[in-house]
């Protein structure tokens, strides 16, 4: 797998990290040691994912030093699926999220990939073509579907466009 930052360099990096995170210059990644072994998120994303209600979460918020510190046994819990989200940030405010990659797709709601393939759920892509039973449809039949009220108002968009000059 390219690409994926090992855990020492994270390691050795994390206000850097919280500094791409602030400045809006980073997504969701993943780290490990040649496969996905966690996730890092800022924790308005782990938030705004309801976060705080899926996983057990403390009220403890690790200084990156005492992180960098504990990682290795960090690391070793989540490979053994016994860690919940560490959250992280300086002088006590939560900037960041720690998860394993399996936490990270059940906070967002995806698939676990079949067993056997390495999977980097920040990295995942969705298959976009129509289902094999799917056919076209055309405005009017989904506003039928909706209701009457739908109908009522495609109506009076298309008087509008009639009418526009």
């Amino acid at each position: 797998m390219t690409g994926l930052l090992s855990v020492p360099s994270f390691a050795a990096d994390l206000p850097a990290v919280l500094a791409r995170f602030r400045g809006g210059q980073t997504r969701a990644f993943s780290v490990g040691d040649g496969v996905p072994d966690m996730v890092v998120l800022t924790y308005d994303e782990f938030e705004d994912l309801g976060g705080e209600g899926k996983f057990p979460v403390g009220d403890e918020v690790v200084e990156p030093s005492a992180l960098a510190t504990r990682l290795p046994g960090l690391i070793a819990d989540l490979r053994a699926g016994t860690a919940a989200p560490t959250v992280w940030g300086e002088e006590g405010e939560p900037e960041a999220v720690l998860l394993s990659t399996p936490d990270y797709r059940k906070l967002r709601g995806d698939d676990e990939p079949p067993a056997g393939v390495v999977d980097d759920p920040t990295q995942r892509t969705y298959t976009t073509e129509p289902l094999p039973g799917s056919v076209p449809m055309t405005m009017d039949e989904i506003a039928a579907l909706m209701g009457p009220e739908a109908i009522e108002e495609l109506e009076r968009l298309r008087r509008e466009d009639r009418e526009a000059p």
